[in-house]
């Protein structure tokens, strides 16, 4: 039994301490799967403006904390982290991550919540409606 525990505290020393689900914690930003509100990639966050999903949960949550992807521009990180003044949400950076992610905000609480539908739909983007005219039919025509 001794040594065992020995082991435990070698093993422990030279790779650190042992994590509960560690690579769901890496793909969102060192928060738990169980305990997020809501999540958007990378992509949805470059997108111009702020998410009206995310503004309605942290006026609805205002226990929340926000954790951002350090890794991306401050541009596409201001306008979140404005909201998260404004409702008095404290946000965080993360940007020492192991693995790469898609993840590039979470929304979430310091307990567990068990949400299901945790990411955002992406926004539509309207077609063009008519194919467009040579120039010399639009002169012409």
């Amino acid at each position: 039994m001794a040594g065992k525990e020995v082991n435990d505290i070698l093993n422990e020393g030279i790779y650190g301490k042992k994590e509960l689900r560690p690579d769901e914690k890496r793909q969102y930003l060192g928060v738990y799967r169980e305990r997020i509100l809501l999540v958007l990639t990378k992509k949805q966050v470059m997108e111009k403006g702020t998410r009206p999903e995310v503004e309605a949960e942290m006026k609805k949550h205002k226990d929340a904390a926000l954790v951002l992807n350090g890794k991306m521009s401050y541009q596409a990180l201001k306008g979140y982290q404005q909201t998260a003044r404004k409702y008095g949400i404290e946000y965080t950076n993360v940007s020492s991550l192991e693995h790469v992610t898609e993840v590039g905000l979470v929304l979430a609480k310091p307990y567990a919540v068990h949400k299901e539908e945790i990411e955002v739909e992406d926004r539509q983007i309207e077609a063009p409606s008519a194919e467009k005219k040579p120039w010399w039919k639009r002169i012409f025509a």
